[in-house]
């Protein structure tokens, strides 16, 4: 079953309440996003660092072949 974008977003939030986060649905299909999170508590954390905490935040969502989420490309950043 697809995994809606205000899900995705709200699955980062719970880690990241203060993050700017953009998701976009790249397909249309519900499975392949690609997601902006600007965070402050990445200024300290190198990239891989900052991805690995966004996809610990989804709690499972795209683990394997059963994940309800397929695809999500990661943009992470501190602010300016």
């Amino acid at each position: 079953m697809p995994i809606l974008a205000k899900d995705i977003e709200a699955l980062i939030r719970e880690t990241f309440p203060d993050a700017k986060i953009t998701i976009t649905d790249l397909a249309g299909d519900g499975n392949h996003y690609s997601a902006e999170i600007v965070d402050e508590s990445f200024r300290e954390m190198n990239r891989v660092q900052q991805q690995r905490a966004v996809y610990a935040s989804l709690k499972g969502k795209m683990d394997g072949a059963n994940g309800e989420l397929h695809a999500l490309s990661l943009t992470t950043r501190a602010p300016e």
